[in-house]
């Protein structure tokens, strides 16, 4: 009898080229759902897109196409393997800048051409859902805050293909207001990291600054009239101290808007999930992103989980930012289904993880490329 995909471990090459880091990684999933990360590697392009404070989509994608040859072939040899010991190759699909997008998918269909491999086009939102299960055990289902430089959503995540869009932000992302508000104090590219660090040494309590849609009693995000309204104040600073304790007030302002509408998520998720009711009968709050990376807001998110009766899972740092093996476990679920693409997947500059409700409820107007995430 042929075992089928749910009896054979899963070895995953995974490649992450959606904005501006070349990364890839190879995974093992086996079946009783034990993760190993064989290898992961990441080409960043900070100092391409630093002169420019942000990144430039041009720049991102010429530099995709120079190394991810090499980046896959070393992503390979650290994992003590070559092509023929792999079950599947994935790269991220969408959404993302489509020029970087293109790169990482294209590369993924050759090998997948080449080596007679099934390709599983990822969404790259599903490889940020799944990336706590690279280093803990996080059963289905969860509820699944992704806060990052794009996108700022709650969800609750039933498995693999199975998202429901509980609350997203209506303008910015959290991410987002982090980079821009640094580079109005003059920090360095990437302003997120570079703010954190100076708030450390700020007073949370100097400056007001705006509460966003305190009328509503939704799980949305605003996050533009922060990050206006923050702007106008650095540019009347004259004192790094000034600086550390505006720094401080946004991270605090920041930190408190996404437990604030986490809270919220929480109780109506456990409502609706009527059973488990403490975290340990399997209520699982899950923070992922690169957002999930600031100490800060990552306490003040495990307070809330904790308080509501929650287990508290984020993943380890190096995988809270883009990276592969995210994307090749993603990957790897799918197959252990049964579930590929075919080698015409498209590149989706927008694709949102609940289609329908981003189709029927959109916070955004749909454009030619259609709903945003």
């Amino acid at each position: 009898m042929t075992p089928s995909a749910h009896d054979v471990p899963q070895v995953v090459l995974g490649l992450e080229t959606s904005c501006d880091e070349t990364a890839a990684a190879v995974v093992r999933l086996s079946p009783d759902g034990a993760v190993e990360v064989m290898s992961s590697v990441i080409a960043s392009q900070i100092a391409a897109h630093a002169p420019f404070g942000g990144v430039v989509p041009e720049i991102a994608a010429r530099a995709h196409v120079e190394c991810i040859d090499a980046i896959a072939a070393r992503a390979l040899a650290d994992a003590g393997m070559g092509f023929e010991g792999l079950t599947g190759v994935a790269a991220t699909a969408g959404p993302g800048l489509v020029g970087g997008v293109m790169v990482g998918l294209s590369f993924g269909k050759a090998i997948a051409l080449a080596r007679g491999l099934p390709l599983v086009a990822v969404n790259h939102l599903e490889g940020h859902a799944v990336s706590a299960r690279l280093a803990a055990e996080v059963g289905y289902p969860f509820l699944l805050l992704l806060v990052s430089g794009g996108h700022c959503q709650l969800l609750d995540v039933g498995g693999i293909g199975a998202c429901r869009r509980l609350g997203s932000t209506i303008d910015d992302a959290a991410g987002e207001a982090f980079d821009k508000i640094a580079k109005t104090l003059g920090l360095p590219y990437p302003g997120g990291p570079a703010l954190e660090a100076l708030a450390q040494t700020g007073d949370p309590g100097k400056f007001t600054l705006p509460r966003m849609l305190l009328g509503r009693k939704d799980c949305d995000f605003s996050f533009s009239g922060l990050k206006t309204a923050a702007a106008r104040l650095a540019e009347g600073l004259t004192t790094d101290t000034e600086r550390a304790d505006l720094a401080a007030t946004v991270q605090a302002a920041i930190a408190t808007q996404l437990a604030e509408r986490s809270d919220r998520a929480m109780a109506a998720y456990a409502a609706e999930h009527e059973g488990p009711k403490t975290a340990q009968d399997g209520l699982r709050f899950v923070v992922a992103g690169g957002v999930a990376a600031n100490r800060a807001v990552r306490a003040r998110l495990q307070a809330v989980a904790e308080a509501r009766g929650f287990s508290f899972t984020a993943p380890p740092l190096a995988y809270c930012t883009d990276n592969a093996a995210m994307i090749a476990l993603a990957g790897a679920e799918r197959l252990a289904l049964g579930i590929s693409d075919p080698l015409d997947a498209a590149a989706r500059p927008r694709w949102p993880l609940d289609a329908a409700a981003a189709n029927a409820n959109p916070t955004h107007v749909p454009g030619r490329k259609g709903a945003k995430a």
